[in-house]
């Protein structure tokens, strides 16, 4: 199944729901830009930008979207204030269109097992997005093993096993403070025994200490290679959406401490920040892959740029 396949109708609802305080935010106040007047000028260019720097879409991507936005004006002489929506869903959707996309989907996986490395601080939903990436694999007829690596927390262990029996998937684990590495290596030799799909592991929730962080994924990745000696794993971040301009920052200091190659943003369904994640995509240059729209199980979603800013300003 190819992903815009994937993308279903109900997705589009769960994607329309998860964003209203969003929508209703960004709408609202580039109402109050447009002010009733026919024309875009440049007070409603500033108020626009204003409008989109306090949704969270950041400063250097919402200048970039102005620019566009004039360049479109100028183009095109005249441009009715009632289009503004739809020309900023045009302008938005290309500017992200030229950031990484790996396609991705759930049924189609580039290599077996598919090893995702799950980081995070304590508090994103680092360990709740596990089990519904698990759900929606396994949704996909995959076969899925869960290591429970972040050994420092109990909570996380103990919120991991849960949700391995809420999705019916096998989730290692060993006793607290045990080291990460052995907890990868048993998950890994059961998957691989198993034939599984996927295995994700959950590991690194703090950032207190970013030369530890390192050193822990490094062992890892290791073990990983003693296992399986082709395997190039995924190191998915999980940030929380709600936090806004943090993200930013939480992100930044992650990539410092490690390569990152995908995002998880969650939380979007409880916030009006949504403009993060049109920021974040532009200025990361790493994929956004998932998007956390609610707590149901199914409310994790693939993260589909054209879907989203339509979703914001249809």
């Amino acid at each position: 199944m190819g992903f815009k396949s994937w993308f279903s109708r109900e997705n589009k609802e769960v994607l329309d729901k998860g964003l209203t305080k969003t929508k209703t935010s960004i709408f609202d106040k580039i109402s109050r830009a447009i002010g009733g007047k026919s024309k875009i000028d440049n007070e409603i260019l500033d108020n626009i930008e204003e409008a989109l720097i306090t949704s969270d879409v950041g400063v250097e991507t919402t200048i970039k979207i102005i620019e566009r936005l004039e360049n479109r004006i100028a183009k095109d002489k005249y441009v009715d204030a009632k289009e503004i929506y739809s020309v900023l869903n045009e302008e938005i959707v290309n500017l992200l269109a030229e950031q990484p996309d790996d396609n991705f989907s759930f049924e189609n996986l580039p290599v077996k097992p598919y090893i995702i490395l799950v980081v995070g601080v304590n508090g994103v939903g680092k360990t709740t997005t596990i089990g519904k990436l698990a759900n929606g694999f396994k949704q996909a007829g995959k076969s899925v093993y869960l290591g429970a690596a972040d050994t420092f927390r109990a909570a996380a262990v103990e919120q991991l096993c849960i949700w391995g029996e809420r999705v019916g998937v096998p989730v290692v684990k060993q006793k607290m403070g045990a080291d990460p590495a052995s907890v990868a290596f048993d998950t890994l030799s059961s998957a691989k025994a198993n034939n599984a799909d996927v295995v994700i592991i959950d590991t690194a929730g703090r950032l207190h200490n970013k030369v530890n962080l390192m050193n822990e994924l490094t062992k890892i990745r290791n073990v990983i290679k003693k296992i399986v000696p082709d395997a190039t794993p995924e190191i998915l971040l999980v940030l929380d959406g709600s936090t806004g301009q943090n993200a930013y920052e939480q992100a930044r200091q992650f990539m410092q401490a490690t390569e990152v190659t995908a995002l998880a943003i969650t939380k979007l369904d409880g916030t009006a920040r949504g403009g993060v994640v049109i920021g974040i995509s532009d200025q990361l240059q790493i994929p956004v892959k998932y998007i956390g729209l609610g707590e149901g199980i199914n409310d994790l979603q693939l993260f589909d740029k054209e879907e989203f800013v339509k979703s914001l300003f249809n």
